[in-house]
């Protein structure tokens, strides 16, 4: 009764607009009012403050200033540029520079909406003048911006690593990287098959001169992935460590390298990184009170057991995981899903045989192609506000990037090396 009444309640209050925040937590007010539950109201704050009360979460804001001082100053731009000397030259050459560049940057501010926000308004306008259907347009920088959940630095890892508990937040990290880059593949290859089919042009041809400086301008920005992965993996900074000292040596590069940020613009983006975490943490406390309800009226118990009762098969019972996620991704947040739906299929999982490390990477990656897909979709709606371009047409170009994002959530939950291998590689080497 418990479950339904939280269900019922969230979905419906969602339905009519009110904020994901707001419905949760109303949800978990129902339920206790109406619900078959010996506990006080009081519960709904402790469970939120216990909920936030973490303290591998504190790398979350550091990361989000980490992709401000990116988006803001001159470093996107530089790696704009360096990723033109790459795949300029492909047909379709500034839709591959669009995926290489979400890979490069979104890997370090962790955000798809940094990353859209950092891409869409110089990337947008040049495709458009190239002549590339706005649909396709704003598809292709929709769908690969997810990728800045996947490859590290990711806030989705950290939350996951956080809700399963003895679970590295390091071994997360590495474990995105080969998937992050397979999914960056194959949207590259959609984006070839779209450039022969519509004859999409090159992009400009660069001199050695014009590389060499793309190059050596582009690559101190890279350092900060360097920073985060082999800082954490030595043992030089914890998470939250790395996460500091990212920030800060991205503000060196931004303020007093390239000169590229005001000191009047301090001000501003901190308002905006503490906005972007408060919503990030309050989204997790409320989180918190949901999947404490489940569990305390043991719905992840009565879930095994259902489940199990239809079929003991291990990929159909992650196929009916996967529609989940993917269903719940289009309605809700990847953080709070993560929250509310990870305690009660990790332990399935499990069960089933399956890394944790791999079941987190692949969860992350189901979830991600909630924030393009339709009704909710909040990194389409803001790729379609920044592209001009209506949610439908936009809609039906992104057909194939996603058909492309199901086949690499397959390719991972069948194949375990692909997010296990280079932790474990890592564990050697460190060793």
């Amino acid at each position: 009764m418990v479950a339904i009444i939280l269900f019922v309640v969230m979905f419906a209050l969602m339905f009519l607009g009110v904020p994901i925040v707001f419905s949760i937590c109303a949800a978990g007010i129902a339920a206790l009012v109406l619900g078959d539950v010996s506990v006080p109201l009081t519960l709904i704050v402790q469970r939120t403050f216990t909920g936030m009360d973490t303290f591998s979460l504190c790398c979350i804001p550091f990361f989000i200033l980490t992709g401000q001082f990116m988006a803001s100053g001159d470093l996107s731009k530089r790696l704009l540029r360096l990723s033109e000397v790459f795949v300029g030259r492909i047909p379709g050459g500034l839709a591959h520079v669009n995926v290489v560049f979400s890979m490069l940057f979104g890997g370090m501010s962790g955000s798809s909406s940094a990353d859209v926000a950092a891409e869409g308004p110089i990337l947008m306008p040049m495709m458009h003048q190239a002549g590339y259907d706005d649909g396709f347009t704003v598809a292709v920088t929709a769908t690969t911006a997810t990728i800045g959940v996947i490859i590290p630095p990711s806030n989705m890892m950290i939350i996951y690593a956080m809700v399963a508990g003895s679970i590295s937040i390091t071994d997360m990290f590495l474990g995105g990287i080969i998937p992050g880059i397979l999914i960056g593949v194959t949207f590259m290859t959609v984006c070839f098959l779209a450039a022969k089919k519509h004859d999409y042009p090159r992009g400009e041809i660069m001199d050695w001169g014009q590389k060499k400086e793309a190059l050596k301008k582009g690559f101190p920005p890279l350092i900060t992935f360097v920073i985060i992965i082999f800082g954490t993996l030595l043992g030089i900074f914890t998470p939250t460590e790395s996460a500091i000292v990212a920030a800060f040596y991205n503000f060196i590069l931004s303020k007093f390298v390239y000169k590229s940020l005001k000191w009047k613009d301090l001000p501003k983006m901190f308002v905006n990184t503490a906005f972007m975490t408060a919503g990030v943490m309050m989204l997790i406390g409320v989180s918190s009170i949901f999947s404490w309800l489940l569990a305390y009226t043991k719905v992840p118990d009565l879930l095994v057991n259902a489940i199990f009762s239809i079929t003991h098969s291990k990929y159909a019972v992650l196929g009916m995981m996967m529609l989940v996620f993917l269903l719940i991704g289009m309605v809700m947040d990847d953080a709070p899903a993560c929250i509310i739906f990870v305690p009660m299929f990790l332990p399935i999982a499990m069960q089933l045989g399956v890394n944790p490390v791999q079941f987190g990477v692949w969860c992350v990656m189901c979830l991600a192609i909630g924030q393009y897909t339709p009704p909710v979709g909040a990194v389409l709606f803001l790729s379609c506000k920044i592209g001009k371009c209506s949610i439908e047409k936009a809609t039906r170009a992104l057909i194939p990037f996603f058909a492309a994002d199901i086949i690499c959530c397959v390719l991972v939950i069948l194949f375990e090396p692909l997010t296990t291998a280079l932790p474990a590689l890592a564990k050697l080497f460190v060793n």
